[in-house]
């Protein structure tokens, strides 16, 4: 017998129906015992820095209580697109997590063409640590106040340089957050990371720099390079004795780089709710807050709504400020 073409096409839906039903319940059966096997952490720069070491801190807990291996896994360069897209195209089952930054919000405005799309590929899980940069100069600028380096700044238009870790980087956009708000135009200069911008600050090549705070603060106590304020709405616990920017001069300046953790899209929503609870309770322990502390960050778990309007706020912040900077990479 002849089946009609109306036939065929509904029993082609009904096995399709079928067999999305049978996927949807193979996820939520492996989602029950998850996990069961080591979990993979991409991070987008190299060990040692702060990115890396809250990721490390993180994975450290959950591996010690779930008893599954949680693996760092750092993959640099690119501005944290070559991590980011590896977790994009990774199986939406939990078991590849990445810790990000604020590249995430500020690398769509930065490319021209991304291979992964930030709205659709990921799935938030919590935000964990907030850590404020810090303002410093070289100590042959003339200036102990954030208020004397904008006198400075005014009176040699172009002259004073700053530098970065990179086109794009949270120190590029400090400056150029700084130069629009206090009316001042120092020229930016970009490195191949932080740490040869920071090297060139304390040689003198360079004579200003928003630098990674804990990285920073020993050269500012050695006499190295002179600290003048904090990035951050508030004070810092590490650094009370600094003002912030926006008090010290620079009203409305308020800029803080942040760290969290995602997943691919399309995990099953019992894993990404236990991936949450989990990390919002290692992040609210007092020695995990402790650790963050002494490092110059701020814990700062949030539900997974939460962050996913945080994120959505942060997309608008930086992405004005890449495309005002005028930043690219192409």
């Amino acid at each position: 017998m002849r089946r009609t073409a109306s036939a065929t096409a509904l029993t082609v839906a009904a096995a399709g129906l079928l067999l999305g039903a049978d996927l949807a319940h193979a996820q939520a059966q492996a989602a029950q015992g998850y996990p069961t096997r080591p979990i993979r952490f991409l991070v987008g720069f190299a060990p040692g820095g702060f990115t890396d070491v809250m990721a490390r801190a993180i994975a450290g807990k959950l591996t010690e209580n779930w008893g599954q291996q949680v693996v760092v896994d750092n993959r640099p360069g690119a501005s944290t697109t070559i991590a980011t897209d590896l977790a994009a195209k990774a199986a939406p089952d939990g078991y590849t997590l990445l810790m990000m930054t604020d590249n995430f919000v500020t690398n769509p405005n930065l490319f021209t063409k991304l291979p992964y799309d930030s709205e659709k590929d990921f799935a938030p899980i919590t935000l964990a640590a907030l850590a404020p940069f810090l303002l410093v100069v070289h100590p042959s600028v003339a200036a102990h106040s954030v208020k004397e380096l904008v006198a400075v700044a005014r009176s040699r238009p172009g002259q004073l340089n700053y530098g970065s870790g990179g086109i794009g980087a949270p120190g590029h956009l400090s400056g150029e957050l700084f130069n629009t708000l206090a009316g001042v135009k120092m020229t930016h200069v970009p490195y191949k990371g932080a740490a040869p911008a920071l090297v060139d600050l304390v040689a003198g090549q360079i004579q200003v720099y928003f630098g990674n705070l804990p990285v920073t603060i020993p050269h500012a106590k050695a006499g190295r390079v002179r600290a003048l304020a904090v990035t951050s709405g508030k004070r810092s616990a590490i650094a009370p004795e600094l003002p912030t920017v926006a008090e010290a001069g620079v009203a409305g300046f308020e800029l803080t780089p942040w760290y969290g953790v995602m997943t691919r899209a399309g995990t099953p929503k019992n894993v990404l709710a236990k991936l949450n609870q989990e990390m919002v309770k290692i992040l609210q322990e007092p020695a995990m807050r402790e650790h963050i502390t002494k490092l110059g960050g701020e814990p700062a778990a949030m539900a997974q709504e939460q962050f996913a309007a945080f994120l959505r706020s942060e997309a608008v912040k930086w992405g004005k400020l890449v495309k005002d900077s005028g930043a690219r990479f192409e």
